[in-house]
């Protein structure tokens, strides 16, 4: 009891945390609205401090993707604003991938019994896909944002998915989605007049060809699967 106690502290630190998050309203306020109020002075501290607001971003993204707290888009939309490509892209991917890491470790250190019971029905329609080829399917459910991306840091803890098949899925897999939206970003001004008054959204910035582009590298990753099982067949009619 007492090592399932201990296992289980920084699980419920994260759970308590989240909650008082959730009723501060502060998840409310990551709104592209609220990030135009406070874009002036933000710019004038990364003017002053060049190297040091990468850093601060990158925090800011990982603990709030460790906190599975909504709305991360409008952060990379934000990164987007803030820095040139390449450098949103990786400060995007290199935040949520931290932060999707700690969830994912304090997961498999609480042996997710807490999250099976809360999300089991989803965890059983992905535990099939787990065992069959962790990286492929890992590949599959970043690309194509199927099923929620905290729910995706938490079930390959569960399964027992080796750290690094997570970690190069997850950088691979969440490039493409964070490319987009810090492209939009960076024309968010354009965006915004575009707009004329109609309230954001994300077909705003995922218009159908970025969804079949999207989609198309979802079934690029489930291609190995699809010749592993055609080899199955062969070996099994010889």
């Amino acid at each position: 009891m007492k090592r399932y106690l201990k296992q289980s502290l920084p699980l419920l630190f994260i759970l308590i945390f989240i909650a008082l998050t959730y009723f501060s309203g502060l998840t409310d306020s990551v709104t592209l609205e609220n990030w135009m109020k406070i874009e002036h002075p933000v710019r004038a501290f990364m003017k002053e401090h060049p190297d040091l607001m990468p850093l601060v971003f990158m925090g800011v993204y990982a603990s709030y993707v460790a906190l599975s707290l909504p709305g991360s888009f409008v952060l990379s939309i934000i990164a987007g604003s803030l820095f040139p490509q390449p450098y949103s892209t990786f400060y995007v991917v290199t935040g949520a991938t931290l932060g999707a890491s700690l969830i994912f470790m304090i997961a498999r250190i609480a042996s997710g019994v807490c999250f099976q019971k809360k999300t089991r029905p989803f965890l059983l329609m992905m535990e099939k896909g787990f065992q069959q080829d962790a990286a492929s399917y890992m590949l599959f459910l970043r690309l194509v944002p199927v099923f929620p991306f905290s729910l995706v840091n938490i079930a390959p803890a569960i399964f027992g998915v080796p750290f690094h098949t997570f970690l190069w899925t997850t950088i691979l897999g969440i490039i493409p989605a964070s490319f987009v939206f810090t492209q939009a970003g960076a024309g968010l001004m354009m965006i915004l007049m575009k707009m004329e008054g109609e309230p954001f959204t994300l077909k705003t910035i995922f218009n159908t060809q970025v969804n079949i582009a999207l989609i198309s590298l979802g079934i690029l990753s489930l291609i190995p699967i699809a010749i592993k099982r055609w080899k199955q067949s062969i070996w099994k009619d010889l």
